[in-house]
């Protein structure tokens, strides 16, 4: 029952994901009241981790118009919250090389708490994402097909 404010469909089109998690981000509430109107958008986002903790970089909540000027930065870093062990896992294997955190979408849960999907994801090559393409087209053409056969 989860509201569904924006997802990242270059996420999946440009990294192979391998694990999600689901973590809370740490807002104000000029950003929330802009969620809500569903204004998000993932354009280059990522997730880093600092000090032991993770923030999410170049999401872009655009300020609420009624809030006059209480409205912070709307690219500025953002904390991740999400659980010690959690967090210890995602920074360990973030440390491999070639993998990196991205957000693949952010969401509202069933008690109305903004909560962030990030997936550790590994860059696909042109040719991975030729045949995932093709994958797609071959899927789309047999349902079709299927589809044109069944009598009603």
């Amino acid at each position: 029952m989860a509201q569904v404010i924006a997802t990242n469909k270059k996420a999946y089109h440009n990294f192979n994901l391998l694990e999600k998690w689901e973590c809370g981000i740490a807002l104000v509430g000029p950003e929330v009241k802009s969620l809500r109107a569903g204004h998000a958008s993932f354009t280059d986002a990522f997730a880093h981790a600092d000090k032991g903790e993770l923030f999410l970089y170049n999401l872009h909540i655009n300020p609420y118009e009624q809030a006059s000027f209480m409205n912070p930065d709307v690219d500025r870093p953002r904390k991740l919250l999400l659980h010690k062990r959690e967090l210890e896992r995602a920074v360990g294997l973030l440390s491999r090389t070639g993998l990196t955190l991205v957000p693949t979408k952010i969401y509202f849960n069933s008690r109305g708490i903004v909560k962030v999907e990030i997936a550790l994801g590994q860059g696909k090559k042109l040719y991975d994402k030729r045949e995932d393409i093709k994958k797609r087209e071959i899927k789309r053409d047999m349902d079709r097909a299927i589809k044109g056969r069944k009598a009603p």
